[in-house]
């Protein structure tokens, strides 16, 4: 598990925990159908034609999840090890270094045919005990020791290393760390080094949490990266964590990329996940979906943001809600792994950002009341794009035992256990990013259907095929 400092504002994730928070009584979220022009390409495929990696992190208790396990190895093209590549678990006693539970980790990328980047390999949290001991004059040589260790197992095998993890304070001080109080500034510089010199192939990153806009501590990296460049300090990225809020990113993130890739530094975006207020709600999934887009477009926008990575991809197994109580639910997929809005949003924003012809939309189900031996629902149709959409169908199959007495705000048509909702003939036009609600009566067990899709283009009264 991944223990975490607790901190204000957006966190890196140190130690993946158990499962979210259960969601509120018959919430569900419910994916959409793919983009047309995306429906057979993994996020890890459409970024690769992109000339960029997606990726997700991941620890090791997940492995013995099958349905985890498949969709990490066939999803993505990039994987980070989370948590046993840091140094409590590779040095647990000073000058004994154990690689097994990381090696787990890589050998399944391998074995997939996935990129590695490695984290981390300095950070002042999740150190082993004994390293606090070691005397000021030692702590320099130790360090050197234990980056050149580590990197040089793993030389030839890993794309990238975070090198350097949360040297910087919100106002841009250093974090005054046993290395900062033992060594000096410069510790930083000389771990560069000593990766370098372990690895000269594998590209070196700074990675901090909250630099992703600009402020006074993405300013001090960027004073300290241009110092470096100058300096000849051997550095090639640095990692923007991005453990964002929904409704919150920042307005100045691809002016900010921009900015420290202009020094001749490669910029990755490194534990991505953008979390909300519990529980959830249609609304609130619609803004991280945009968010999740946005975030996406920035680093498209910069040649020189090279890749993606969620820190894990699934709520099942996310730290948010551990470090922040009430809030939850970051991740593209949910606990049951059921892709939600935010994952085909990203998938628009690596296809090219465009729409399907006629535009995409979601269609997201919530339980309203429930009684015995029935319930009402309400579906929220949401326009996904900025072009406008000119109708809409939303599509589901009944759970066993289940019923559709009368629709209100649509127009119905049930075939067996197959179920068409078209708009009525006054909310079929959504413009982009608009919604629109239909509700319905049903009967039998309130259960959440699994398959709700949405396809734009479709007006009402079109007949049932």
């Amino acid at each position: 598990m991944f223990r975490h400092h607790p901190a204000r504002g957006r966190r890196t994730a140190g130690l993946l925990v158990t499962a979210l928070a259960t969601l509120s009584a018959g919430l569900a979220a419910v994916a959409p159908a793919p983009p047309a022009h995306a429906d057979t390409a993994t996020l890890g495929e459409l970024a690769e034609a992109k000339g960029r990696y997606f990726g997700s992190a991941t620890d090791n208790p997940e492995l013995s999840d099958t349905r985890y396990t498949q969709i990490l190895g066939s999803e993505f093209g990039q994987i980070t090890v989370g948590n046993t590549m840091k140094w409590q678990y590779t040095e647990p006693s000073r000058g004994r270094f154990d690689y097994t539970a990381a090696e787990e980790i890589v050998d399944l990328a391998e074995s997939n045919g996935q990129s590695v980047r490695g984290h981390t390999l300095v950070w002042h949290n999740q150190l082993p005990s004994w390293v606090g001991d070691v005397p000021a004059g030692e702590l320099l040589d130790v360090m050197r020791n234990h980056i050149t260790h580590e990197v040089d197992h793993f030389k030839g095998r890993l794309i990238h290393w975070d090198v350097v993890n949360e040297a910087f304070e919100e106002d841009g001080s250093r974090r005054q760390s046993v290395f900062q109080q033992k060594i000096g500034d410069s510790y930083i510089a000389e771990a560069f080094k000593a990766a370098r010199a372990a690895d000269p192939d594998a590209k070196l990153y700074y990675n901090d949490y909250n630099i992703e806009g600009i402020g006074p501590k993405s300013d001090a990296v960027y004073e300290m990266v241009k110092s470096f460049k100058a300096r000849g300090v051997p550095i090639d990225g640095v990692g923007m964590q991005a453990h964002l809020i929904a409704g919150q990113v920042p307005a100045s993130i691809q002016r900010n990329i921009q900015r420290f890739a202009d020094l001749g530094v490669d910029v990755a975006l490194t534990e991505l996940d953008i979390r909300m207020t519990l529980p959830r709600t249609a609304a609130k999934d619609a803004q991280q979906a945009d968010d999740y887009g946005a975030v996406v477009r920035a680093c498209l926008a910069v040649s020189r943001c090279v890749g993606i990575t969620l820190w894990d991809y699934t709520d099942k197994y996310s730290w948010v809600p551990s470090v922040f109580p009430g809030e939850g639910a970051a991740l593209p997929w949910d606990e049951n792994f059921a892709k939600k809005p935010a994952y085909h949003a990203i998938a628009a924003a690596l296809s090219g950002g465009g729409p399907a012809p006629g535009g995409d939309c979601t269609a997201t189900y919530r339980v309203t009341s429930r009684w015995q031996g029935g319930f009402t629902a309400e579906v929220t149709v949401r326009n996904e794009h900025s072009a406008p959409i000119t109708g809409w169908t939303v599509t589901w199959t009944l759970p066993g035992g289940q019923s559709i007495g009368n629709v209100w705000n649509g127009n119905l048509t049930v075939n067996g256990r197959n179920v068409t909702v078209r708009n009525a003939g006054y909310n079929g036009t959504l413009g982009g990013g608009g919604s629109t609600t239909f509700g319905l009566q049903g009967q039998g067990a309130a259960d959440i259907p699994a398959d709700v899709t949405c396809t734009p283009g479709q007006s009402a009264g079109t007949p049932a095929q």
